[in-house]
């Protein structure tokens, strides 16, 4: 395991103001996350091929994931806080817009629907500012239905961006508390050195992560 200390030096500019038409480009034609896949692949042995499926995507993109959650039968609501992400994925020539409904949203004046089957949140749950991450957490845990699942990533207190305030972060312990009412499928946590999808040096430390929710 590597110590923070000995992490290579993090991007120069916040995540958060980056020009995301780069990474949009740069991740394009990657997979689904494993954590997705997992959670369908969990759904698809619960469920018969007509029953009511609905899922968010949190933070879409340009549709890396969306894209297979609709393909696998769900309708799906996309939504992002950049119109350009939006844009991006209803020109997408595999996706089925009949199946899908989109909003441009972000974190602090984000509204959710009810009884939500799946919550996707790849990789985009860490840009909600320390501060404002418990009221987000409260909203997501509330949209999801007795026996729904979340699947998406949390950053570790030992990952490099930890230096950037307008982010957030966790230990394992505040992890065990946020999905108390949760039974974990699918957990991994990593650490290592590694890159940005712009070819940034970074510490990585995630939690990945697909769970439950209990009645």
């Amino acid at each position: 395991m590597v110590n923070a200390i000995d992490a290579p030096k993090p991007a120069k500019h916040s995540p958060l103001h980056r020009e995301w038409s780069e990474y949009y480009q740069a991740v394009q034609g990657r997979p689904p996350r494993e954590t997705l896949l997992f959670a369908l692949d969990e759904f698809d042995r619960e469920l018969d091929s007509n029953s009511r499926k609905f899922a968010v995507d949190l933070g879409c993109g340009d549709g890396r994931d969306t894209v297979e959650i609709v393909r696998r039968g769900w309708q799906v609501l996309a939504v992002d806080g950049s119109e350009k992400a939006i844009d991006r994925l209803t020109q997408r020539p595999d996706i089925d817009r009949d199946r899908l409904t989109t909003q441009v949203q972000k974190f602090d004046s984000l509204i959710l629907p009810d009884a939500v089957d799946l919550l996707n949140a790849s990789f985009c749950l860490q840009f909600c500012p320390q501060d404002e991450f418990p009221a987000l957490w409260k909203k997501l845990v509330a949209c999801l239905r007795s026996g729904g699942r979340f699947s998406g990533q949390l950053f570790g207190d030992r990952d490099s961006w930890t230096q950037y305030s307008n982010l957030n972060f966790h230990t394992r312990e505040a992890i065990d508390l946020l999905f108390a009412d949760f039974s974990l499928e699918y957990f991994e946590e990593e650490e290592h050195p590694g890159k940005t999808a712009l070819d940034e040096d970074k510490h990585w430390h995630i939690f990945q992560i697909v769970a439950r929710k209990r009645s």
